[in-house]
Formats: structure tokens, C-alpha cells, sequence
């Protein structure tokens, strides 16, 4: 019987974990970008800075297109590349890395901040893919 309360409050912790991660990522949304669609994405792409914030490796592997490689583990470092009179539209995976980088640029002075709701595994718009 010990055993099962054991488990059951390693499970229960984990599950609280998870739920306050999911917290924190919608509190860090609120504060510092804009949740969008595909079609808002797709709308204001052609007047945005598109920023892949995935590693080299998988923006290699398929990107949006028109979009630029920054990945998050360097985004300190590459942040002057970065127009702060233009939108950023951001995306990821999913959109983790996203809400982070958004963060990020928000405590740097940007203001016209948005991620693309689903990251690169929801889009079902153009891409492409650098050949080996």
C-alpha cells in the first residue's frame, strides 16, 4: 500500500509541474506577445520580420518561407539584427521557444511581438527545405 501512495504523489507532482509550466508559458504570452492564427500569420508575413527561433538543424529540415534561422541559444547575441520599428512574427515546433525569445525581445525594447499559434507543426503554408 505504501508503494501505491508513493507512486500516486510522484504522479501527482508531475502533473502539477506540468500544469504550472502551461501557467507560466500563458502568463509569458499575455505579458510579452500576440498569440495568431495561420491566416493572421500569413496576412502580415509580407510586412514582418519572420524569426525561426528552432535550432539549424530543423529550420534546415523545413521552414517557413521567408522566414530567418535565430535560434533561441543565440538570440542575445543576435538581437541587433533584429528591426524594432517592424513586426517580429516568431514561431517554433510548437511554440515554446517562441514564448521565450518573445520574453526575451520584450525586456530588449520591442513592442510589435507575435507567435504563431501551432508553431511550424501546425503551418500548412508554404515552406521550404535546404538540400543536403
Amino acid at each position: 500500500m505504501n508503494v501505491l501512495w508513493t507512486i500516486n504523489i510522484i504522479l501527482l507532482t508531475i502533473l502539477l509541474a506540468m500544469g504550472a509550466n502551461e501557467l507560466y508559458l500563458r502568463i509569458m504570452t499575455k505579458r510579452s506577445a500576440k498569440m495568431i492564427t495561420e491566416e493572421e500569420f500569413k496576412e502580415g508575413m509580407r510586412k514582418a520580420q519572420i524569426i525561426d527561433v528552432r535550432e539549424k538543424d530543423s529550420f534546415d529540415a523545413g521552414h517557413i518561407l521567408g522566414a530567418r534561422n535565430m535560434p533561441y541559444t543565440t538570440i542575445k547575441t543576435t538581437l541587433n539584427s533584429i528591426r524594432k520599428d517592424q513586426p517580429v512574427y516568431l514561431y517554433d515546433q510548437k511554440k515554446s521557444l517562441s514564448i521565450r525569445t518573445a520574453n526575451q525581445l520584450r525586456k530588449n525594447g520591442f513592442k510589435d511581438l507575435y507567435i504563431l499559434k501551432g508553431g511550424y507543426d501546425g503551418w500548412t503554408g508554404k515552406t521550404k527545405k535546404k538540400n543536403a
